[in-house]
């Protein structure tokens, strides 16, 4: 009875170290928390929010204190799902795009608003309404990046409070409907044809003035040979008349001093030009004339005398 007193005794005592073993152990589980890297938990204590802990290993009171939330603090991705928008001028387009925020103070994100992602979420929704309601169909698709500027400014001053940092919005697809679709790929075509025919018009213009310069240079040129032709030809004549001038004048000096061969050559020279002119005359076939050979031969020999005399005279010059 003594031995049976003892062994429970001795039961009970190994079963409250047991107890109080597996108490402790469950307090330092409670005290002792690990928080790994891009995250961060809140410590409430009797549900009252009092610090953060940041990555690495703490300390808490257990029992009292108690993690309140666990937030992902690295920079995170949100799709914003399709949605049909009407622009300024009526036109009816489906809009899409995603949004990258990131968590920079836990106790504001996990206090401040119920739902993050949710409220993030509407709120983009909501404001791509604002913001591409207010512009027309083709500010819409030739100014993207005006729009995710002013989407970003806007949900960003909204989500401070929160602790939050909107660091982009993206609009990925803007999809008008199909008959606007097909009015727009008209109106494309007949402006590229427009432009088309503009650049024709203006080559015409160009060749057609390029060639007008041509025409005038070569004018001006061709003027131009004409008056230097005509300079040389008056100035041909010219010497040509000084030279008969000086011809006739020494045949006149020639006669005043009496040579009769001078008359001769004279008459000869003049007598040839003459038979040349009508032998040459186009409308003449058959020309009979009386020709007397002897005062050709006169002439002839009234042209050796004056060539003996001019020869003689050089000489005894």
């Amino acid at each position: 009875m003594t031995w049976a007193i003892g062994l429970l005794e001795l039961g009970t005592g190994a079963m409250a170290a047991i107890i109080f073993g597996l108490l402790g152990m469950f307090i330092v589980m409670r005290s002792v928390q690990s928080v790994p890297q891009g995250r961060e938990y809140t410590v409430e204590r009797f549900g009252r929010y009092i610090r953060t802990l940041s990555p690495g290993l703490h300390f808490i009171v257990p029992i009292i204190d108690r993690i309140g939330a666990r937030l992902n603090m690295m920079e995170r991705l949100l799709e914003v799902p399709s949605q049909e928008v009407i622009t300024r001028d009526n036109a009816m387009v489906r809009v899409d795009g995603v949004v990258f925020f990131q968590v920079l103070d836990a106790a504001r994100a996990a206090y401040e608003v119920s739902q993050l992602e949710l409220a993030i979420l509407n709120l983009t929704t909501t404001n791509v309404r604002t913001v591409m309601g207010s512009m027309e169909m083709d500010e819409l698709l030739s100014q993207r990046d005006k729009i995710n500027a002013q989407l970003l400014h806007v949900v960003d001053d909204a989500t401070q409070p929160w602790g939050i940092k909107v660091t982009r919005i993206e609009i990925k697809d803007i999809t008008p409907p199909r008959d606007l679709v097909d009015a727009m790929a008209r109106q494309m075509k007949a402006e590229r044809e427009k432009r088309a025919a503009i650049l024709e018009a203006e080559g015409l213009r160009q060749a057609a003035i390029l060639r007008a310069e041509g025409e005038k240079q070569a004018a001006v040129l061709e003027a131009e040979g004409r008056k230097e032709a005509a300079f040389r030809d008056a100035e041909a004549r010219e010497r040509l008349a000084e030279a008969e001038a000086r011809a006739t004048h020494m045949v006149s000096q020639a006669i005043d001093k009496g040579n009769i061969s001078a008359i001769n050559y004279f008459i000869a020279t003049k007598y040839v030009d003459a038979l040349q002119s009508i032998a040459s005359a186009p409308n003449q076939k058959l020309v009979l004339m009386p020709l007397e050979a002897a005062s050709v031969i006169g002439a002839i020999g009234g042209i050796a005398e004056l060539a003996k005399d001019a020869m003689g005279k050089q000489k005894n010059n």
